[in-house]
């Protein structure tokens, strides 16, 4: 129904307003009784707009998945037609070789195979097929009748020993046919472990190698080929022309050569050509080398290098000229003795670790030792005539003047000095004593020491020393009592005093002590110019002195070596901190007496050779076996391989004997008998060329200089200088290629 027939235009407004009213109404009515159930229809109809638009989902998501079930179906199409293609053209590749060709799987089973296999053993060729195992195979060959056997073999032992061949990595021989016909039967195995069989027709290469041996009738011919063929090395004989001669059959084996290449009259160059890429050239020879050498007119040097055939097989090579021009070449597989070799190796690696761990504390007792008889030697000459007698000389006239001074005050400054002077002489005296401090001699007198009863004597004596300079020196108190020895520890804290007074120019020099738990640490600060990184360590070492300009009244250089010895011996750890322009800080650690003992610890090692990398091999000839033995041990601490003999004869035996060329020859000059120092190195240079140079000799007369001069090499006086000895290594290893 519309509104057209409702409403009437002709009706007064009234009557109009009337009837929409009452259509309003009815509506209204009819709205509220529909509200349910449009409710429900509508919860409905969202429900199965969901479930549409999930069924639409799944339906795009399979379309996408057979799409790509096609395309993986069109791919996988593609593959397999490309396989068979791979396939069809491998076998027509196989087909094209000229000799019998088979290919068997890791699991020995026949993959593919083409018409010239087995092509001469007619009876078995229909019976091959794909997935034959290569016992069957082996089997139908050896029931063929066409093979050709010895009246004293059988079919059940040839297949035996075909089958024992087939266990090896390289496998070639030749099989005998009816009818006088040979094949030559060669195995490869590939990189997957599958094994490739050749087959190749060689009945006219035996049949000319057979009338070739038949011309050879004299006795001392058969006696040469028979003693060829039965040597386990391979060889061959080439003619001036370099055209093969003799051969045995060893060398076509070792080199994976073609029988039908081993022939009468075949070049050398041919021969060398056919070896593949899997020969690897070691030694600095390489195949052009080899070829010039046997291209040479005269040969006069021969020819010694080794290849590698494969992963493992090494092979030792020799050539050498003969009489009429011609050449000799023989090949040894030393694949046994290089592996021997290796291992050899590496247990010598091994042992020579667990020997040098085992030599460390007699390389640092020959170090100790070393240090000590040079320090002792320097310093009781320093001492015995630069310091003790100027010193006493003073103390003389100190006393007289004494005497002659009226007032008590300028006595008892003038005593202070002399009680200085004595400090200093007994201090020298003590000196003396602490030059055995290396020899582990020395016995120290440990005891509870008040550390006021040292600082004492040395604010009275350091004072003097500071107000020369016009610096300011302060001692703080310190009641603490420490276990050493009263003397030692007094001597220490007096040199590290005196040391930073004599390099400080102005500000002041302050010693005191801290507290560290059980130990005290005794510190002595100066407002000096302070000390390098860089020149930390080297402080310590006897007679150096930072200030090159120093006069000899400064020290020697020997306040800071001791203190360090000292410091060692008892146990008290030596620091330093220091910053240039800043000033310097020297401690000592003393245990507090009664709660710590005095420790012992090895002196800091500060003039180490390490040349464990270098890999340098050292000639050292000595006829002194114990001196041998000490340079032998010092220097393989230090990580040099050395090879030593007593005399120049040995020496020369020894390297010939062991092949090895040495980097650098340490010699003595007396040998005994035989050739001197300088003969040997004359000798060595001619053989192997220039080489670092050495020479040991305890005679230090002109004759012996002329004669290392006259080598151009360098003399070392007994008894050795360790770091001088280093230095010459570190030098020679650097310079080395």
């Amino acid at each position: 129904m519309s509104s057209a027939s409702l409403i009437n235009p002709a009706d007064s407004v009234e009557r109009q307003n009337e009837k929409l009213l009452h259509i309003a109404d009815a509506l209204m009515r009819r709205i509220e009784n529909q509200t349910a159930q449009s409710g429900a229809a509508y919860a409905q109809f969202e429900r199965a707009a969901l479930l549409e638009k999930r069924v639409r989902q799944r339906t795009e998501e399979l379309e996408r998945t057979l799409d790509l079930l096609q395309e993986s179906n069109a791919q996988l199409a593609r593959a397999n037609a490309e396989a068979q293609d791979a396939r069809r053209d491998l076998a027509d590749a196989i087909e094209t070789v000229q000799e019998g060709f088979a290919l068997f799987d890791p699991d020995d089973r026949l993959v593919m195979f083409n018409s010239r296999f087995c092509r001469d053993f007619r009876d078995v060729a229909p019976r091959l097929t794909r997935g034959m195992s290569f016992v069957d195979y082996i089997d139908h060959i050896a029931q063929s009748r066409c093979l050709a056997l010895p009246e004293s073999d059988s079919p059940e032992g040839w297949r035996v020993r075909r089958l024992a061949r087939h266990a090896d990595r390289n496998v070639m021989f030749n099989v005998e046919l009816t009818h006088d016909r040979w094949l030559q039967v060669s195995e490869q195995r590939t990189s997957k472990g599958g094994t490739v069989v050749l087959q190749t027709d060689v009945t006219d290469l035996v049949r000319i190698e057979r009338q070739e041996r038949a011309r050879l009738e004299s006795a001392q011919t058969r006696m040469i080929q028979a003693t060829l063929d039965h040597i386990n090395q391979g060889v061959a004989i080439f003619d001036e022309a370099g055209r093969l001669l003799g051969w045995n059959r060893r060398i076509g084996t070792l080199l994976s050569v073609p029988a039908r290449l081993m022939q009468l009259g075949v070049t050398f160059d041919a021969i060398i050509g056919q070896l593949g890429h899997a020969f690897d050239f070691l030694g600095g020879v390489d195949r052009a080398t080899f070829r010039a050498w046997a291209a040479a007119r005269h040969k006069s040097e021969e020819i010694d290098f080794e290849v590698r055939h494969g992963r493992r097989d090494v092979l030792h090579v020799f050539g050498s000229g003969l009489p009429d021009g011609g050449f000799l070449v023989s090949v040894t597989d030393v694949t046994a003795e290089r592996e021997a070799a290796q291992r050899l190796f590496e247990i010598n690696e091994m042992l020579e670790q667990r020997v040098m761990e085992r030599t460390l504390e007699l390389e640092d007792a020959l170090s100790a030792a070393e240090r000590a008889n040079a320090s002792k030697n320097r310093f009781v000459a320093a001492a015995s005539h630069d310091l003790l007698q100027p010193l006493s000389a003073a103390e003389l006239f100190i006393a007289s003047l004494a005497d002659r001074l009226p007032e008590e005050t300028d006595r008892q400054v003038l005593n202070k000095a002399g009680s200085a002077i004595k400090s200093a002489v007994g201090l020298i005296d003590a000196l003396l004593d602490i030059s055995r401090l290396d020899s582990d001699k020395q016995r120290f007198d440990i005891r509870p020491v008040a550390l006021n009863e040292v600082f004492g004597p040395l604010r009275d004596e350091m004072e003097v020393l500071a107000a020369e300079k016009g610096l300011d020196f302060r001692i703080v108190p310190c009641g603490v009592t420490v276990e050493s020895d009263p003397t030692y520890l007094r001597r220490i804290i007096q040199n590290l005093a005196a040391n930073a007074i004599r390099y400080t120019d102005r500000g002041r020099v302050l010693i005191g002590a801290r507290r560290q738990g059980n130990a005290l640490r005794i510190e002595v600060h100066d407002s000096g110019p302070g000390i390098a990184e860089d020149d930390q360590d080297s402080i310590f070492e006897e007679f150096h002195r930072l200030d090159a300009t120093a006069s000899r009244n400064d020290g020697l250089g020997l306040g800071l070596a001791i203190v360090e010895r000292a410091c060692a011996r008892l146990g008290h750890p030596l620091g330093l901190w220091s910053e240039v322009g800043r000033g310097s800080c020297f401690r000592v650690s003393v245990p507090v007496a009664g709660r710590a003992k005095a420790l012992k610890i090895p002196p800091p090692r500060r003039d180490r050779v390490d040349l464990g990398r270098s890999g340098l091999i050292v000639l050292l000839v000595e006829n002194e076996p114990e001196l041998r033995r000490a340079i032998q041990l010092l220097m393989e601490s230090w990580g040099v391989d050395v090879i030593d003999a007593d005399t120049a004869e040995a020496a020369l035996a020894l390297i010939e004997d062991l092949g090895i060329t040495p980097d650098v020859m340490v010699l003595d000059y007396q040998l005994g008998a035989g050739l001197t120092g300088t003969e040997l190195l004359s000798e060595l240079t001619r053989r192997f060329g220039p080489r670092p140079a050495l020479i040991l000799t305890a005679d230090r007369s002109e004759t012996v200089a002329r004669a290392c001069e006259a080598q151009g090499v360098e003399r070392m006086l007994k008894p050795l200088d360790r770091g001088r000895l280093g230095a010459f290594l570190t030098e020679a290893a650097q310079s080395l290629p």
